[in-house]
């Protein structure tokens, strides 16, 4: 029969997920993974016997998870404005509210198998399709809402960039504020803050 896992997958992939944010694909050596893991090395070996292109296919799912669950709000909420706010608040849990730089970035640099590229670029994809959504609900046109979280998304990845560098989360918090003015526009949205 075998052990029970000492750590559960979420709170593991998380561990792996922050290994990965500082270091990237390439420069996450297996000793700094199980040291991240809080693992001995056999055990991550045995939990990942594909070894680190299965950890880091496994930190990409959680963070599809993650951000499915923070885009819900701006595609579903009946208001569309408390949607794209709550989304944003969301968001922001997921960066520590801009002191976390992003895996999406720095997992996909050299290195990176396709594998873990692709899954990074269907995350992009949903996240800017799940803006444009909600500008569509909020009244703009297909291309005028898909150039506007097209924006929205390089507004926030480049104010996280910006974090990084600076230590400053400033730009980003800025961003995740602005968000509803970015995708809807109108003086509705300037008044609406995340919580």
């Amino acid at each position: 029969m075998p052990r029970p896992q000492t750590v559960p997958d979420d709170e593991l992939f998380d561990r792996l997920a922050e290994v990965f944010r500082v270091a990237g694909f390439e420069g996450a050596s297996l000793g700094a993974l199980a040291d991240g893991a809080r693992l001995q090395r056999a055990s991550l070996y045995h939990r990942f016997p594909d070894g680190k292109v299965q950890m880091a296919e496994a930190v990409m799912g959680r963070v599809r998870e993650r951000f499915t669950r923070a885009l819900e709000p701006m595609t579903s909420d009946p208001d569309v404005t408390a949607g794209v706010v709550e989304s944003g608040r969301r968001i922001s849990a997921i960066y520590a509210d801009g002191t976390l730089p992003c895996v999406l970035d720095t997992l996909t640099l050299s290195g990176a198998p396709e594998s873990v590229r692709a899954s990074a670029a269907e995350i992009t994809a949903a996240w800017i399709d799940a803006m444009a959504a909600a500008g569509g609900r909020g009244g703009a046109s297909p291309d005028a809402a898909r150039a506007a979280a097209e924006d929205a998304f390089v507004r926030i990845e480049g104010s996280l960039v910006l974090a990084r560098l600076r230590g400053d989360p400033t730009a980003f918090r800025r961003a995740i504020t602005e968000l509803p003015q970015m995708l809807l526009g109108g003086p509705q949205a300037l008044s609406t803050k995340p919580s």
